[in-house]
């Protein structure tokens, strides 16, 4: 059993021992109730301190009590200014309880039940794909240019010049079903009406 701890609460460090009372931030558990607040270290007794700990300090609130007053005062020389203001800082007096005890079965218990969340994942994530796949495939017309669904307007406009008529003509039909972008179907058109002329 250690003899002492280090723990956070509030995000402040405390060295403390069993039975020790110490005033903390106010907490929001409320008078009379217990808590267990991270232990960042322990040690004494057997030999020199364990940064990684394994057992768990019980602490229980004793009071809500509001701290020392402090007062605050301005004053501006020839002006005629004087403020004064006060401050009481909202504690909670703590004693702790006990320090010792595993935690080992804390982790196990929050193990479990995680396991069959990440056997779910995979099984969802499956149908999802293959509907994805299915659309993919039909949507390719004969004849087109080989990578057209991937090229941007700006370079269907570059390439059309080069494509010969069913290839323009396919790459039409493509755009029309599924992409409807207007440049690339204006510059597939006027690619087709130079062929006709040419």
């Amino acid at each position: 059993m250690s003899t002492y701890a280090i723990i956070s609460v509030g995000g402040k460090q405390y060295r403390v021992r069993e039975g020790e009372r110490l005033l903390v931030d106010r907490l929001p558990h409320g008078e009379g109730k217990t808590f267990q607040p991270t232990v960042l270290l322990t040690g004494g007794g057997d030999g020199g301190p364990d940064l990684a700990p394994s057992v768990t300090v019980t602490a229980r609130v004793v009071a809500d009590v509001k701290g020392e007053k402090i007062r605050i005062g301005k004053y501006r020389p020839k002006t005629g200014y004087k403020k004064h203001t006060g401050f009481r800082a909202s504690l909670s007096q703590i004693e702790i309880e006990s320090i010792g005890g595993k935690r080992a079965t804390k982790k196990a218990e929050t193990a479990a039940p995680a396991a069959p969340k990440a056997e779910s994942k995979p099984k969802a994530a499956a149908p999802k794909a293959a509907p994805q796949a299915a659309e993919a495939e039909p949507e390719r017309v004969k004849g087109m240019p080989s990578g057209y669904e991937e090229l941007t307007v700006a370079q269907i406009k570059e390439q059309a010049a080069g494509w010969n008529r069913p290839m323009l003509e396919a790459a039409l039909e493509f755009e029309r079903a599924n992409a409807a972008r207007k440049g690339a179907v204006a510059a597939l058109e006027s690619a087709l009406a130079e062929k006709e002329e040419g």
